[in-house]
């Protein structure tokens, strides 16, 4: 994805994958919404730019509404089982890796497969990867013999990945790498500025047959721009490209350019107010399919993140890696299905929600709309012994909100539709007489009415407490 090999070696190395993602677990406390930019003056947008802007809104609406996408990594690395870096991580040399390509035999619209699983799991939309680092193309492109029509396949995968999605109603996306380990100028155009311009057109030409054959495309997700800067690729002419074959797509920012979102790795981390981002996950460690990997995140995990993300006005792209055979394995049809049928009940939770400006807690995540609070409790409180000597925890089960700024007007259930009572004043509000037992799972979600826009700032509320002598009254 978007390191270079040193960097990534040295993150995986230091903190492993399971640490990058132990965080976005704890749920909301763990966003970081970074402050707004400092105001001075901008440097001006080039013609392009300046034009792609002027239509971005339009063109993302559904995007934001959407919230949850596939991610799909598939290809000869899928052939080794042993992640998708193998190629580099194990030093593979390419006459060898290139006989992957003879063996690599999909059975017939593995992606259909896919798609249904992404529509049951209340999935959007999906990006699959057209070419990875590997350089093998999925496609039947006219540029290499290095793909899927004139190797093992025998046909054009990219065209079974785009029937699928629309068949089941999902948008397209197609991820493409620039970085290419196999393409004789795919590193010495960094120094030989024949090959950069070789390699360059390459690029551009598999791009244009990408976005000319295959209809109406949604997302082109661009990776990993070693070894080239933005101007040595030719980004704005690339864009230009892009946008006069696709009007509506949208691009993301790893083609050196800054482009219509932002994309975070394997964390979850907001960008600033009104720059729109998409957090990018593996559900184990490994981005394609790895047979050893075993770290298959939870569906608490997933609807954790899930709402992390819509809190902070973004998006959660949850990668899958199909077998060699395109076949899914059956840990992730168990935890997307669960993940789904969650969100058959508490989509109107996390669809089409908006930022909010909420402090974290350990044992729930928000998410909102308008005055809408949306409380995500993945750790229902049940039963406590405090309610033994505390007013506060009576009658059982209590969940308490400190430092909500608006008035609550109503809450309920969503699971059940069941109205939820309450008491509320300057400290917290308190939805009281729940059940012992937790109505949902893996999060009950309590829809919350307010009087106006449902900010929650337990650091303000503290000051505002009243305070009392030292000691404990007999």
């Amino acid at each position: 994805m978007n390191w270079n090999e040193s960097s990534r070696r040295s993150f995986l190395k230091g903190m492993g994958a399971a640490g990058a993602i132990a965080a976005t677990a704890a749920g909301s406390k763990a966003l970081a919404v970074p402050a707004a930019p400092a105001t001075g003056q901008q440097a001006p947008l080039s013609p392009s730019a300046a034009k792609q802007a002027a239509t971005r809104a339009e063109r993302m609406k559904w995007w934001h509404e959407a919230r949850f996408g596939m991610f799909i990594h598939w290809g000869l690395y899928s052939v080794v089982g042993q992640h998708e870096w193998a190629k580099e991580f194990e030093g593979i040399p390419i006459p060898q890796y290139e006989l992957l390509a003879k063996h690599f035999h999909p059975k017939p619209n593995a992606a259909r497969e896919w798609a249904r699983l992404a529509k049951k799991a209340g999935q959007k939309y999906m990006v699959m990867t057209t070419k990875h680092h590997e350089g093998f193309c999925l496609w039947d492109t006219k540029l290499t013999d290095y793909n899927a029509m004139k190797q093992g396949p025998g046909r054009d995968l990219v065209r079974e990945f785009v029937d699928a999605a629309r068949a089941e109603g999902l948008r397209v996306g197609f991820y493409y790498s620039l970085m290419d380990w196999h393409h004789p100028d795919g590193a010495l155009c960094k120094t030989d500025e024949a090959a950069r311009k070789r390699f360059v057109a390459y690029t551009h030409g598999l791009i244009r047959e990408l976005l000319t054959n295959y209809g109406k495309i949604d997302v082109l997700w661009y990776d990993v721009d070693w070894p080239l800067t933005a101007e040595g690729w030719e980004s704005e002419r690339m864009n230009e490209m892009v946008f006069s074959l696709q009007p509506e797509i949208i691009v993301n920012n790893r083609n050196g350019l800054d482009g219509d979102f932002s994309t975070p790795e394997q964390h979850i981390t907001a960008s600033e107010a009104g720059r729109a981002w998409e957090t990018c996950m593996t559900l184990n460690n490994s981005w394609g399919f790895n047979r050893g990997d075993d770290a298959w995140k939870t569906p608490k995990t997933i609807v954790s993140n899930l709402a992390t993300c819509a809190l902070g006005g973004g998006n959660y792209l949850l990668n899958i890696g199909p077998e060699p055979d395109g076949s899914i394995p059956p840990e992730t049809v168990s935890v997307l299905e669960t993940v789904g049928q969650w969100l058959d009940t508490n989509g109107k939770a996390i669809y089409n929600t908006e930022r909010g400006s909420i402090s974290g807690n350990d044992n729930a995540n928000f998410t909102r709309r308008g005055n809408t609070l949306y409380v995500h409790e993945h750790f229902w409180p049940g039963h406590t012994p405090a309610a033994e000597w505390l007013t506060f925890f009576q009658p059982e089960a209590v969940i308490s909100l400190g430092g909500l700024k608006a008035k609550v007007l109503s809450a309920r259930l969503l699971k059940t539709g069941q109205s939820v009572k309450f008491t509320q004043d300057d400290q917290s509000v308190r939805f009281v007489g729940l059940p012992l037992i937790a109505p949902d799972q893996p999060a009950t979600v309590i829809e919350v009415e307010c009087d106006a826009d449902p900010v929650i700032d337990h650091g303000a509320a503290r000051s505002l407490w009243p305070r009392y002598k030292v000691g404990v009254s007999s």
